[in-house]
């Protein structure tokens, strides 16, 4: 498979990643961000693991760094900058830039109000900045890229909702589980890069 970062590049401008969005109506905004570095074996992408909290529905999960939109963000690219810089102290404004935009979704699961969630593509330029992780995070993973996008270590994720069990499509990455909103968006990459 080919540079996920030299596809996405040669498919957006930056003008259109940078673009703000029109606000969601419906409830609230949060926004993620896919950082992708070169690695030994290929390009990895960082995935975190979401400590455990009380009355955090994404407690404990894999995810991408990321949270709710602040009133102090201009954009929405830039809530995923801030949380990722809060979440695992990766600047990335100073060292990495956005290549794309993902289609918005919105969780299953129920919330108190509606969420949209909306993921940027990075690509770091600094394949060496280290991590430091908040209380929000107990863990971070690079994950190498291609066996992900390939679709290697497909799985399901048991999803309880008012009693009943869903099994849902999921995928192990590096001893963790990624599902739901996530493994989603990686789908979306996937569609992306055919």
């Amino acid at each position: 498979m080919g540079s996920l970062v030299a596809q996405l590049s040669s498919r957006f401008r930056a003008d259109d990643v940078r673009a703000p969005l029109a606000e969601d109506a419906l409830g609230l905004r949060a926004a993620v961000a896919a950082v992708v570095r070169p690695g030994a074996a290929g390009e990895e992408i960082l995935f975190i693991k979401r400590a455990d909290r009380d009355g955090d529905p994404w407690s404990g999960h894999m995810a991408f760094p990321g949270g709710r939109r602040q009133a102090t963000d201009a954009t929405l690219l830039d809530t995923a900058a801030r949380e990722t810089l809060e979440e695992v102290g990766l600047d990335l404004h100073a060292r990495a830039r956005p290549i794309a935009r993902l289609p918005d979704v919105m969780p299953y699961s129920r919330m108190p109000s509606p969420l949209t969630v909306t993921a940027f593509v990075f690509s770091l330029e600094d394949p060496a900045a280290p991590l430091a992780h908040n209380q929000e995070v107990a863990a971070s993973v690079w994950a190498p890229l291609d066996p992900i996008l390939r679709g290697d270590g497909s799985t399901t994720f048991r999803f309880l909702r008012d009693g009943v069990a869903f099994d849902l499509p999921a995928f192990n990455v590096e001893g963790g589980v990624v599902w739901g909103l996530t493994y989603r968006m990686i789908e979306l990459l996937r569609e992306l890069v055919g």
